[in-house]
């Protein structure tokens, strides 16, 4: 059995993983890989809710402002970055943590990601015009035309996985659902799975009061900077794209502010469902790091 531990800390949004995992990361001394798919890129941060200097507090992060929103990057690309940096990072330290609430990309480093074949720019620039020109929605007709058993499974409010598997469908002529094996690849370091949340009460509250201080701190600013791009994908997300409308006069601010929060509480649901699934997660709540480090050390004993 390995000695190397990833520790895994998951949650919906707003329910405190980044202070977790900070928290986390100071008892053990080790570094932290965000799995969080927009912290990702350098140009959104009020709405992505990165983890300041301050918070930080000297402990190390890695796949946080790392490539910009111009950058072909997926979750395929992400799984082989995010394990040559933990096989170099394992050369060093015992444990490392990965945290985040992206349940694909926690999964791509955990169990792997089926190698698909990528799409060439023409079928790409075919999807991002229907995208452009029909919406969500366009993607969503396409795909329940082309696989039906994915259109079932997938996030449908998720532009970037609706895009990746209908380049997958029109590459191949074959449905995505059908090429992914979902066969877990062996990995040399044992995996610890952390769940927080606590009750739909508390956790709707936190998300709400998240959002004010999103537009306190500048959002409508920071999506201002970021108009010429409003078709990326990166930037088709919670907290972007409502403001977006707002910025094109199809709705006030006061409805924008509150679809965030609508669509962030949808967005937590979601999550939650992921995670659910996982059998090998053990739940705490937000106020618990004392019990989560008992967890850890009693499973490596």
């Amino acid at each position: 059995m390995s000695s190397k531990n990833l520790i895994v800390i998951v949650g919906p949004t707003a329910v405190g993983k980044t202070a977790m995992s900070i928290a986390i990361a100071k008892a053990f001394d080790c570094p932290v890989v965000s799995a969080d798919s927009r912290q990702f890129f350098k140009e959104m941060n009020i709405g992505t809710a990165k983890p300041t200097e301050t918070e930080i507090e000297g402990v190390t992060h890695y796949f946080i402002n790392s490539h910009s929103i111009t950058d072909d990057f997926n979750v395929g690309k992400y799984e082989t970055e995010a394990i040559a940096l933990l096989e170099k990072l394992f050369q060093t330290n015992e444990k490392v943590i990965l945290v985040g609430g992206s349940g694909l990309y926690i999964d791509a480093v955990c169990k792997g990601f089926d190698e698909l074949p990528e799409a060439d720019e023409e079928i790409r620039n075919k999807i991002n015009l229907l995208l452009k020109t029909d919406g969500i929605e366009g993607l969503q007709t396409l795909l329940k035309e082309l696989d039906i058993n994915y259109y079932n499974k997938v996030d449908l409010q998720n532009p970037q996985r609706l895009s990746r598997a209908l380049e997958v469908c029109l590459t191949t002529g074959k449905p995505y659902s059908e090429l992914r094996k979902g066969k877990i690849k062996k990995r040399n370091f044992n995996i610890i799975k952390v769940g927080i949340n606590t009750s739909r009460e508390l956790l709707y509250d936190r998300i709400n009061k998240r959002v004010d201080e999103m537009m306190k701190d500048g959002l409508l600013n920071e999506v201002k900077s970021l108009q010429d791009f409003k078709h990326l994908n990166a930037l088709q997300t919670v907290g972007y794209k409502e403001l977006f409308d707002h910025l094109e006069n199809k709705l006030d601010l006061n409805s924008a502010i509150e679809l965030i929060k609508q669509n962030s509480r949808r967005f937590a649901k979601r999550q939650l469902t992921w995670f659910h699934r996982d059998e090998e997660i053990k739940w705490f709540e937000p106020n618990q790091a004392k019990e989560i480090l008992m967890y850890i050390n009693s499973i490596q004993e």
